[in-house]
């Protein structure tokens, strides 16, 4: 394993949920010597401010946790800012990696990036092998061209530029915005304002038989700090110069029904569960193959049912701060 500690790792996005879980575990692992920038301070999707900051701090590792993100209604809504900004943030980033070399980048996305009828579990090699997901295309084809901005680097000149795509995640520092929001804190935000009511039922979006997979945000960043610090041999070997990227997951998957249900129990909410069939329930399935990242070593260690325990008690200790 290299050893990052003492370097100057720049977290790109760190006031995010994933850049601060990111933040949080690589603290807590004793780097010294975080490089954290807030959009006031550097817009991502600026070219030019980019390039500006690496050349001012000359960081030896960047973590690139910015992105646009939202869930399905957002990504209906907004889909040219969601293709626009993602791919600006990423080329921007990797851009300026190169041209100041910068020893090792991690590149975060997303499992959308697999076709929406892709074989399950997802293997990393699934990638590009069908169709995309309509309803969130325009991201996936973001986080595709960050994979192969990565690679194509790594393949021409050498870089060691490493791609992780992690399953849905949720945790400390989610989006409860009622309508940009995803799943998890969609539902959570619903079932404990039904619960604080007593309401008599709660609507849930789609048939409720599409399965999804949950990764706590914090099993996420500690995925990123092992990544970060695994040796260059055993990332090639793991990986080859057209297949790049590695998938993080829990290997575990519920139906949104299931989810549903758990959350109930969660929040204490007591009344009915309605399935409103008229909404969009996306893919079918998405559940990720996570033999390569285990082989090297990476296991997840927070259950569904504790990680959205811990995170309702988060939710509630924000006094309705997340709402607006």
């Amino acid at each position: 394993m290299s050893d990052f500690k003492h370097k100057r790792v720049w977290i790109a996005g760190h006031n995010g949920m994933v850049g601060s879980a990111v933040t949080r575990q690589l603290r807590s692992a004793g780097y010294e010597n975080l490089l954290l920038a807030p959009r006031t301070e550097v817009d991502c999707t600026s070219a030019v401010a980019v390039n500006a900051f690496v050349e001012k701090n000359q960081p030896q590792a960047i973590v690139i946790a910015a992105a646009r993100v939202g869930g399905i209604l957002a990504n209906n809504t907004y889909p040219a800012d969601f293709i626009l900004d993602n791919l600006l943030i990423e080329s921007n980033l990797i851009r300026a990696a190169h041209a100041h070399h910068v020893q090792r980048l991690v590149f975060l996305g997303s499992s959308c990036i697999y076709p929406r009828l892709a074989e399950q579990p997802m293997r990393e090699d699934q990638l590009l092998a069908g169709p995309l997901e309509p309803t969130n295309e325009p991201y996936a084809i973001a986080q595709i061209a960050g994979i192969k901005l990565c690679e194509s680097f790594n393949r021409q000149h050498g870089s060691d530029f490493r791609s992780l795509m992690p399953t849905n995640l949720y945790g400390t520092g989610d989006n409860f915005h009622p309508q940009n929001s995803h799943v998890i804190p969609a539902l959570l935000q619903r079932f404990s304002d039904a619960a604080i009511t007593s309401a008599s039922e709660v609507v849930v979006w789609g048939s409720g038989s599409p399965r999804r997979e949950f990764l706590h945000v914090d099993d996420l960043a500690a995925a990123v700090q092992f990544i970060l610090e695994l040796d260059q041999d055993s990332w090639r070997d793991a990986t080859s110069p057209q297949q790049s990227h590695i998938n993080v997951g829990t290997g575990i998957d519920v139906s949104i029904r299931e989810l549903a249900s758990l959350m109930a129990e969660v929040t204490g909410f007591k009344g009915k569960l309605v399935f409103d069939a008229t909404k969009p329930d996306g893919a079918p399935r998405k559940l990720l193959d996570t033999s390569l990242i285990n082989g090297l070593g990476w296991q997840p260690r927070i259950e569904l049912r504790e990680g959205l325990t811990a995170t309702y008690k988060w939710f509630q200790s924000q006094n309705g701060s997340l709402r607006s």
